[in-house]
């Protein structure tokens, strides 16, 4: 089933995302193509075929949460171009009320 401009300029007004005819026009052509993608992926899937959701099997590669060594806040604040009270001292981005 081809996907027409009115299906995608339906799909484009639930999204609330305003575009003009040649924009329609064009992504018609677009979505038909990854539709048909699509169904020829679900063709080929098959009952005996577990649903995946990597080609690979994963396991957690993150480390160990531990507590080690690091800088002390002085040092680190040492290297820092600015500080004020301890702290950072960073440019303003908002206005103060």
């Amino acid at each position: 089933m081809a996907l027409t401009i009115t299906d995608v300029a339906r799909l484009a007004d639930l999204a609330r995302i305003n575009l003009t005819t040649d924009e329609l026009e064009h992504l018609t052509g677009q979505l038909d193509v990854i539709l048909e993608s699509v169904a020829v992926v679900s063709a080929v899937a098959d009952d005996d075929i577990a649903p995946t959701s990597h080609a690979l099997d994963l396991t957690n590669v993150f480390r160990a949460d531990e507590v080690r060594p690091s800088l002390t806040p002085p040092l680190v604040l040492a290297m820092a171009p600015a500080q004020e009270d301890g702290r950072f001292r960073v440019p303003r981005i908002l206005e103060a009320d």
